[in-house]
């Protein structure tokens, strides 16, 4: 199975362009084979890593939800033959992602037949990467089990730091088996303001990633943050605080 390593926190935190980052560290570094999940309803992490999305496993649940199963094809038959589907394969690495719920009760679906597919294709790559939205919903329900990593990402406010704080909380209460866990503050240059609220959170600090006016200009311009240049300060600064993840 591989080691996952989950990226977690509010909207606007920069938590999916360091998703994004990690795959590209893992890749460049040549750590192994990457399955990176965007698990956020919010499903942003394939424009960051400049992949188009065909199919999300909230489709394929929605379908079986909704009886769209061919005739003479069994749930479990559709579902796997969907997931794979679903996949976007690259040379580099590979891409799947959730998608929102699409109805009352979409991920209450019973996901043993999801979670054992998943669980097969984990077994195929080295690391799987995992963008997920505050609440850590697909991990709460155990589709993805077991984090051997995980990055809580925050702004740089006390606001923010604390919620990343409460986010860690939740995880932990979650008892899925957290391995590590680490606090990374986005945009910001001197973290002694807020020292003491990151002492708070329990979380390490794993270190800051200072403002980047280049990854603004990515988006604006719908560029994928992939192809950030090496010696930006957002990429530069990744790099060195992946550096000090124990793989």
């Amino acid at each position: 199975m591989s080691k996952h390593i989950a990226v977690a926190g509010k909207g606007g935190t920069g938590k999916t362009t360091l998703a994004s980052m990690l795959v590209r560290y893992l890749v460049e570094t040549g750590k192994g084979s990457v399955l990176a999940v965007d698990a956020d309803f919010n499903s942003t992490l394939n424009e960051a890593l400049g992949l188009e999305v065909e199919d999300t496993i909230a489709n394929i649940l929605a379908d079986v939800k909704k009886n769209k199963v061919p005739t003479g094809m069994t749930k479990d038959v559709f579902i796997e033959l969907k997931l794979h589907q679903a996949l976007i394969e690259t040379r580099d690495y590979d891409l799947l992602v959730m998608g929102g719920p699409q109805g009352p009760g979409c991920y209450c679906f019973p996901s043993e037949i999801l979670k054992r597919h998943l669980e097969s294709l984990d077994k195929n790559y080295d690391y799987m990467v995992i963008d997920n939205e505050a609440g850590m919903e697909h991990i709460s329900r155990e589709t993805i089990e077991n984090v051997d990593i995980l990055l809580v990402i925050s702004d740089a406010t006390a606001k923010g730091v604390r919620t990343a704080g409460r986010i860690y909380e939740l995880a932990r209460r979650l008892q899925i088996g957290i391995g590590a866990a680490y606090l990374i503050v986005t945009r910001i240059a001197d973290l002694e303001p807020l020292k003491g609220d990151i002492e708070a959170t329990g979380l390490e600090l794993l270190g800051a990633i200072p403002d980047d006016p280049l990854v603004t200009e990515y988006d604006l311009q719908g560029k994928p943050l992939m192809g950030l240049p090496a010696d930006s300060p957002a990429v530069s600064a990744s790099m060195k605080l992946f550096d000090k993840l124990r793989f």
